[in-house]
């Protein structure tokens, strides 16, 4: 039997319809149109939102006697490093000292140090002869634990400072020690240049013997305006009298504003809605690059945003730099009821190694019908509009929610005109000249944070590691 071999050179001639050609009388099976930008936007979705009538929110509180950040602002030029001197009304007893030729003086008379890692820059027991302002790094506060072994208090770093009692005090010795965990960049004001620029300018010491001789108005630990209570008292005792202060200019949110202007061509609006409305999926897409944008803002706002309103007694550093379950455990002692963390998706990767690294696995909980990571019971949410710094380094979120429990809720503003999902609408716009129709795309927001406490941010989080 013989075989012949086709020809390759030769084209066959075709026997029936090709694919491509049938296509022109098939109808294909489609989808909608899909975004790669869309994330769960995890902070959008847990957030309470409270509806608000007239564009803005008030958070009332109690008066606080506590003024100023706490933290201290410097410049550099190059490796030299300058206090600001106006920061150093931060200082206890320089609050609200404003004259800024004596304040200068004061900056002008700190020097600049280093200290390696491990370096001791301060122990405990030891005459505090020195007020020191922490430029850059990280450094531990150590103490003497139960049984005597060093315990770490607290990790202080940039812009915070301490020994700020060596303004008032002629003698004392240090509580803890103080050790540089990274390579720090610190001023020193000794006590012998503080006396002399205490000696050259009577109204500076005219104010630190004043703020000394006469102590602040009774408080709690919060800063508030203490209310005077009796307990635990017998018989009848004359009872003290007590009101609630609040705070004479409270904060006012004001709803922000996420806006687009949607156009389509009115023939294509016309001619091309099968088997899908093409003006409803472009207002779908419009819809989710907007919410992409809340979430953003909501996180990143410097007005509003979550990063930039969290009080800074709330901001804690990592103790060694990647994140670590101590680190965790530490931003969670802070607040109670939690509802959950917010990291950046690399951050949680970050905090996963750390976890295997020793030998501790992490459990999962259910939020909103999804399985996700947890510690200590407490959903960790991934959101990428947490930004990473060119450094790599991140932030962790750690919020309370909801106004029954004073913490961090949403605002916005429902029953608004043109209302197309609540605190959202599309206005028409009108037509042009060149038949383009024009929709008016706008979301209205804010987020509150009605107490310090609702809102804690890990910073400086290194996850390059």
């Amino acid at each position: 039997m013989t075989v012949t071999e086709p020809d390759v050179g030769v084209e066959q001639a075709a026997q029936s319809l090709g694919t491509a050609a049938a296509r022109n009388l098939a109808t294909t099976t489609k989808s909608v149109p899909q975004m790669q930008g869309t994330t769960s936007r995890w902070l959008v979705r847990m957030l309470p939102w409270v509806d608000i009538s007239a564009g803005t929110y008030r958070v009332n509180r109690r008066l606080t006697y506590a003024v100023g950040d706490g933290r201290i602002t410097f410049t550099n030029t190059g490796a030299n490093v300058r206090v600001i001197p106006q920061e150093l009304g931060e200082l206890p007893l320089l609050r609200g000292f404003d004259d800024d030729s004596v304040l200068g003086a004061l900056a002008d008379r700190f020097v600049q140090q280093e200290f390696e890692p491990g370096q001791v820059i301060a122990t405990a027991g030891q005459a505090a002869d020195q007020v020191v302002l922490i430029a850059h790094g990280k450094v531990n506060k150590i103490g003497t634990g139960e049984y005597g072994d060093d315990t770490v208090l607290d990790v202080l770093a940039d812009g915070e400072f301490f020994g700020a009692q060596v303004l008032a005090e002629s003698q004392s010795s240090w509580q803890h020690t103080y050790k540089a965990v990274t390579p720090c960049i610190a001023l020193t004001l000794d006590a012998r240049a503080l006396q002399e620029v205490n000696n050259q300018f009577d109204r500076l010491r005219a104010h630190i013997a004043a703020i000394r001789d006469n102590p602040a108005p009774s408080q709690n630990k919060h800063g508030e305006a203490d209310i005077d209570i009796s307990s635990g008292h017998s018989g009848e005792p004359t009872l003290a009298g007590t009101y609630v202060d609040y705070e004479l200019a409270p904060r006012e949110y004001e709803l922000s504003v996420a806006q687009a202007i949607l156009r389509v061509h009115s023939r294509v609006a016309d001619l091309y809605n099968q088997p899908m409305n093409q003006t409803e999926q472009q207002l779908r897409l419009t819809i989710e690059a907007l919410r992409e944008r809340q979430e953003h803002e909501l996180i990143n706002n410097r007005d509003f945003g979550l990063l930039h309103n969290a009080d800074l007694r709330q901001r804690i550093h990592t103790r060694t730099g990647p994140p670590t379950p101590d680190d965790l455990d530490e931003l969670l002692s802070r607040r109670r009821k939690t509802r959950f963390f917010l990291a950046h998706p690399r951050t949680i990767a970050a905090f996963g190694r750390e976890c295997n690294r020793r030998g501790v696995y992490p459990a999962t909980t259910e939020a909103q019908g999804r399985q996700v990571h947890a510690w200590r019971g407490v959903p960790i949410l991934p959101s990428d509009k947490i930004p990473i710094s060119d450094r790599g380094t991140s932030s962790i979120l750690a919020l309370r929610t909801g106004e029954d429990d004073h913490g961090v809720i949403g605002l916005q503003q429902t029953g608004i005109p043109d209302q197309y999902r609540p605190g959202l609408n599309v206005r028409f716009m009108g037509i042009n000249d060149q038949a383009v129709i024009s929709y008016l795309v706008s979301a209205y927001f804010s987020a509150a944070v009605l107490v310090p406490d609702a809102l804690g941010v890990l910073e400086n989080v290194e996850i390059a590691r």
